[in-house]
């Protein structure tokens, strides 16, 4: 079983930036992958960033392509999302997917909102 906390989310002006992190912890052995999705007011879930475990290859969504990276730190079961260039429409509540032997886990979930 796997838990996953985000942390990082804030208050930015349009064309700022911020980092989020994702921890994951528990009962695993291994890692597969870490995603971000987000979550506007009144819209679905969306997948915009991924990153795998053992290679490091990454995937983004043509919204946040060239303007958020991801990146990883193994030893501490940390994914980082660095995002740059943020738009008012970056605004949602931000959420880390982790998958793991045996399953996946979701964190609660983070607040971005970005001011014009």
């Amino acid at each position: 079983q796997v838990q996953v906390a985000e942390s990082g989310g804030g208050l930015a002006q349009a064309g700022g930036s911020l980092r989020l992190s994702c921890v994951a912890s528990g009962r695993f052995f291994r890692i597969f992958s870490m995603a971000w999705f987000r979550q506007a007011p009144g819209k679905a879930r969306e997948f915009f960033a991924n990153i795998d475990w053992s290679g490091g290859h990454t995937a983004y969504a043509d919204s946040v392509k060239g303007r958020f990276t991801i990146s990883r730190d193994n030893a501490k079961n940390t994914t980082y999302l660095q995002m740059s260039n943020l738009k008012p429409e970056d605004t949602a509540v931000y959420y880390c997917r982790v998958v793991v032997d045996g399953g996946f886990g979701w964190g609660q979930g983070t607040q971005v909102t970005v001011s014009s």
